[in-house]
């Protein structure tokens, strides 16, 4: 609980430091979200992925607006309790507006009671979050069919090229699949800030929630995960490799990992569903520049940073991915209303040693799906191989 007089402070130092806080580089999500819609705007994603950037840059198409951000330590205290005196806060400091604003709003138990409240009263809300299980069920309990839920990512790379400044070019956008997209790593180029980030995403929003008690364990999974981008695993593969109880505790582990946006499972492609979950997965990571700070390699594999780059592209589309596996191996099927469209093999570099294998990988997924289309994707190679199309894969993700 917490005084009404200390929500009046809170009020006005974060309103006060929302001056400070750029507008910063325009999200290419801004212009899916419609601003008049009446539903409830959900904004999720990783930590410090820009998610409050992008309510500042809402916040700044409103006439008017209350803000709050529950991720502020001064915050620890708030209980669903003491929305109403929140809310008494907003009036008297901003006067009567329709548009409410909440930061990382996950963080109090039963948050969705006050902000259906204040739906069923025709106020337009924006909420972010860095939990995707937390939101999926309380949205899905009392506010159902209320909202629309958007996806944040760290910068694509037409993003970075807007923040840096850099121009498009072959040798930025191999920059890029080192630096991945977090903006303030971006900034100041310390890699010291991509490890302090995973590990609060680690800590703060995985091992303290779901109080882990093994901590050392579950970090070098996490860690294990993100560096193997592109890899298959399996469950029971990783029980042993770990030590951990069953695969019970593995499937829920992943969850978590999952759920905090950390990192992304594809499953291996299957007509039959029971089939398609016993066979392994494959690991992708949320930005390969996270996955590159947190691991001890001193090569990294450019070619896995360049499948995970596109896994990324299909991910954000909010398209059904798998990957092929059976004769031979096809890094991604792309399933539309209910059928697979679209096979995808990715290469950093076409030679005459690889190229068979490749070209086999994608005819056999497109033969074994009937798919319609094929496409292989390189770092800079551009042609035309059996009829199926090959790009660079600056030109694929624009």
């Amino acid at each position: 609980m917490i005084l009404k007089e200390t929500l009046r402070e809170i009020v006005r130092l974060q309103r006060h430091e929302l001056e400070f806080l750029t507008l910063g580089t325009p999200r290419e999500k801004l212009d899916q979200i419609d601003l008049h819609n009446p539903l409830i705007t959900i904004i999720s994603g990783v930590r410090r992925c820009g998610k409050s950037t992008l309510l500042r840059q809402i916040m700044d198409k409103r006439e008017c607006f209350y803000y709050f951000n529950f991720e502020d330590p001064r915050t620890i205290r708030f209980e669903v309790t003491d929305f109403e005196k929140l809310n008494q806060v907003f009036e008297e400091e901003c006067g009567e507006c329709p548009n409410y604003f909440f930061d990382e709003i996950q963080n109090v138990p039963q948050w969705e009671r006050f902000v259906r409240r204040l739906h069923d009263a025709g106020k337009r809300i924006f909420i972010t979050g860095s939990n995707a299980s937390l939101l999926s069920r309380e949205l899905g309990d009392r506010l159902t069919g209320r909202h629309l839920t958007f996806e944040l990512f760290p910068f694509s790379y037409k993003e970075m090229l807007d923040y840096t400044r850099h121009k498009r070019s072959l040798n930025s956008f191999k920059e890029y699949l080192e630096t991945g997209g977090f903006p303030e790593y971006l900034k100041y180029r310390n890699d010291q800030i991509l490890h302090q980030l995973f590990q609060d995403i680690i800590a703060r929003d995985i091992i303290t929630r779901y109080q882990i008690r093994d901590q050392k364990v579950f970090t070098e999974l996490a860690i294990f995960l993100i560096t193997n981008m592109g890899k298959e695993f399996s469950y029971n593969r990783l029980k042993n490799q770990f030590g951990l109880g069953s695969t019970n505790t593995v499937i829920s582990y992943l969850s978590y990992l999952e759920d905090s946006y950390l990192l992304f499972t594809v499953p291996r492609f299957s007509y039959s569903y029971a089939t398609q979950r016993a066979f392994s997965r494959k690991v992708y990571s949320v930005d390969s520049g996270l996955s590159r700070a947190n691991t001890a390699s001193l090569s990294p594999d450019m070619g896995r940073f360049l499948e995970n780059l596109v896994f990324l592209h299909l991910r954000k589309s909010g398209r059904e991915v798998f990957y092929y596996r059976n004769q031979s191996e096809c890094d991604f099927l792309v399933k539309e209303k209910n059928k697979i469209t679209r096979a995808i093999q990715v290469c950093y570099q076409l030679t005459e040693e690889n190229l068979k294998r490749e070209i086999r990988g994608l005819k056999e997924a497109l033969k074994n799906t009937a798919a319609a289309e094929g496409l292989l994707i390189t770092l800079d190679q551009k042609d035309e191989i059996d009829g199926i199309p090959v790009l660079p894969a600056r030109e694929y993700i624009d």
